[in-house]
C-alpha cells in the first residue's frame, strides 16, 4: 500500500506475519483486548467486549489499593549488579477478607503479558468469589509489563538484549513468590492459604508456580494454559485444526468457502491484470493493494478466523456470525471472494461503521502497547517457543509448516544477540510424560479449558490424579471461566465455574484440617 510507510525488507513477509501471530497469540493472559479483528494474543484480553474500559470502576467498587514493591532484578545470581531493584506494581483489596486471625484465604491473580489495568478490568474470578470465601484479593503485574518496567536509571535501554535478559518466566515466578511472602508477613497472615489464578500465559505461570513453590501456593487454577505446546509434545497443526473444526461444525459450506478462498485470492492476483484492484474494491481497503499485499490480506483473514474461534464467546458467537454472513452471501449468488468480503464487512464494520475502509496495516500490529508488545516478542524469541504451523492442507488454511530455523533467524534480526532455547520450558518445568510425572508429586491444580479455544489442543484435558484435575467444556472459549460472570451466562459455563469453586473449597477445607492437626501435634 503506497502510503503505509516503510516495509521491513530484510525479513520474509509470510514468516514475519507468522512470527507476529505467534508472539501476539500468546499475549492472555491475556484473556481480552479490543477489537475482535486485532492479531490474536495468547492473552485473555483479545475480546471485543469492553471489560477493560471499566477497570477503574472495578478497582473503586472493590476498594483496591495500589502498591509498589522494591523487587530484586535478578533472583538467581549473587553478583552485585543482581541486587538492583525496580518497582513492581500490585493491587490489594481486603474488602471481603475475614482476616489473618481466621487464617482466611488469599486469592492471587498472576499477571501475564498485560498491564494491571487490563487484569483488574477483565478477570472476574476473584471479585466474583472473594466474598463467599472471605478472601483477600491480590493482582500482581508481571515484570516488564504495565508500570513494572525496570527503570532506565538502573539499567540500560529496556530494548537492549542485556536488559531484556532478566525477562523470563522463572524470574517472574520468583517475583510473585517474593511479593506473596512479603504480603503474608506484613499482614501476619502466615497461616492463610494462597490460591493462585491465571489465564493463558498466566495460566501456565499459575500451574508452574504451584509446582515450583508448593510451600507458598496451596493450589492453582490454570485457565486455558497451553503448557503442552512446547518441544513438539503437541502436533504443530493442533491449533489450526481446532479452528477448522469450529468452523466446520458451524457450517460445512462455510468451512469449504474459507478453504477455497486462499487459492481464489492467489488466482485473482496471478491470472488477472486487475486482480489486486478487484480485491481492493471487494474488501474496501483504505489503500490500493500493491504487489505482495495479498499476503497481508490473507494474514488479516487468517487472524480474523482464529480470533473468532479463540474468543467464540456467548452470546454473540463470532464463528457463527462469520458463517451466517458467508451463507447469506452464497444464497444471493455471490462468488467465493464476495462471500468472504461480506463476512469481513459484517463482522468488523457493522451498523454505522459499515462505510469505513479496511486498514490492513493497523490490523497486523503485534500489540496495542509498544512496550508490552516488544517485550512479549522477546519472551517468544527466547524461551516461549510454541511451534504452531500447518504441515498439510488438512485444515481450512493453506499449508505453512513451522520452520524453527527461519523463526530463530528472524528473532536474531529483531533482537541482536538473542538465542532461542526451544527445549528450555520442558527442561525447567516438565511437560513430557506429564501424567506419569504429575501423578507422582503434584497436587491441587485445576486445568480448565474450553474446547473451542485453539490453545486447548495443548492443554491438560483429562484428570491426572484426584487433586490434579481437568475441567473442560465443549462450548467454552479462551479463559472464559475466569472472566466476570454475567446474568445471561449459559448453564454449562455456570456449571464449570461452580465445579472449580467446589474443588477450591475442598482444598481449603483440607488445609484447615491439616492446620488444626499439625498445630495440635506440636
Amino acid at each position: 500500500m503506497a502510503s503505509r510507510g516503510p516495509r521491513i525488507q530484510a525479513l520474509d513477509l509470510p514468516w514475519l506475519l507468522q512470527l507476529i501471530f505467534l508472539f501476539s497469540t500468546f499475549m492472555i493472559s491475556s484473556c481480552y483486548s479490543p477489537p475482535l479483528r486485532k492479531i490474536p494474543r495468547l492473552s485473555i484480553l483479545q475480546r471485543p467486549i469492553t471489560f477493560r474500559n471499566h477497570s477503574n470502576s472495578v478497582a473503586v467498587r472493590h476498594r483496591f489499593r495500589t502498591y509498589f514493591y522494591a523487587q530484586t532484578l535478578d533472583h538467581f545470581s549473587y553478583e552485585p549488579a543482581s541486587y538492583t531493584t525496580f518497582l513492581q506494581r500490585y493491587m490489594v483489596s481486603s474488602m471481603h477478607w475475614r482476616g489473618a486471625l481466621a487464617a482466611a484465604p488469599i486469592f492471587v491473580y498472576l499477571g501475564g503479558e498485560e498491564s494491571l489495568e487490563e487484569s483488574i478490568g477483565s478477570i472476574g474470578f476473584l471479585t466474583d468469589n472473594a466474598q463467599k470465601f472471605g478472601a483477600l484479593m491480590v493482582y500482581l503485574e508481571h515484570r516488564y509489563y504495565g508500570k513494572s518496567i525496570p527503570s532506565r536509571d538502573n539499567m540500560q535501554d529496556i530494548y537492549n538484549t542485556t536488559s531484556l535478559g532478566y525477562l523470563n518466566s522463572g524470574q517472574a515466578l520468583a517475583d510473585y513468590a517474593d511479593i506473596i511472602q512479603h504480603l503474608k508477613m506484613n499482614l501476619s497472615a502466615e497461616a492463610s492459604p494462597v490460591i493462585v489464578i491465571g489465564g493463558s500465559y498466566g495460566g501456565m505461570l499459575a500451574a508452574w508456580f504451584r509446582l515450583k513453590y508448593p510451600h507458598i501456593a496451596m493450589g492453582a487454577l490454570a485457565s486455558s494454559a497451553p503448557l503442552l505446546y512446547f518441544d513438539d509434545i503437541t502436533p504443530s497443526d493442533g491449533f489450526h485444526s481446532v479452528v477448522s473444526d469450529n468452523f466446520r461444525e458451524a457450517s460445512e459450506s462455510c468451512y469449504n468457502t474459507i478453504k477455497k478462498s486462499w487459492s481464489e485470492i492467489d488466482r485473482m492476483v496471478l491470472d488477472q491484470d486487475n486482480g489486486l484492484d478487484m480485491l481492493t474494491e471487494k474488501f474496501r481497503t483504505c489503500e490500493p493493494l500493491e504487489d505482495g499485499d495479498e499476503l497481508e490480506l490473507k494474514a488479516y483473514l487468517e487472524n480474523l478466523y482464529i480470533t473468532a474461534s479463540q474468543y467464540d464467546d456467548p452470546p454473540t458467537y463470532p464463528v457463527s456470525q462469520i458463517c451466517n454472513s458467508i451463507e447469506e452471501a452464497a444464497a444471493r449468488g455471490d462468488d467465493t471472494i464476495d462471500r468472504i468480503a461480506s463476512a469481513v464487512n459484517n463482522l468488523t464494520r457493522p451498523g454505522e461503521n459499515s462505510g469505513r475502509c479496511l486498514e490492513l496495516s493497523s490490523e497486523l500490529r503485534p500489540s496495542d502497547d509498544t512496550v508490552n508488545g516488544l517485550n512479549w516478542l522477546w519472551q517468544a524469541c527466547t524461551e516461549l517457543l510454541m511451534p504452531i504451523g500447518r504441515e498439510t492442507n488438512e485444515t481450512m488454511f493453506q499449508a505453512e509448516p513451522f520452520d524453527v530455523d527461519s523463526y530463530s533467524r528472524m528473532c536474531r534480526q529483531l533482537y541482536q544477540g538473542s538465542r532461542l532455547r526451544p527445549n528450555w520450558i520442558t527442561t525447567y518445568y516438565g511437560g513430557h510424560h506429564i501424567r506419569m510425572t504429575l501423578e507422582k508429586f503434584a497436587s491441587n491444580i485445576i486445568f480448565s479449558n474450553g474446547r473451542r479455544d485453539p490453545f486447548s489442543a495443548a492443554g491438560v484435558l483429562t484428570n491426572i490424579s484426584p487433586s490434579v484435575v481437568a475441567v473442560t467444556t465443549s462450548q467454552g472459549s479462551h479463559c472464559l471461566d475466569i472472566l466476570p460472570a454475567r446474568i445471561n451466562d449459559p448453564r454449562w459455563l455456570v456449571l464449570q465455574r461452580n465445579i472449580e469453586l467446589g474443588i477450591i473449597a475442598g482444598w481449603i477445607r483440607n488445609y484447615y484440617n491439616d492446620l488444626r492437626f499439625y498445630s495440635t501435634e506440636k
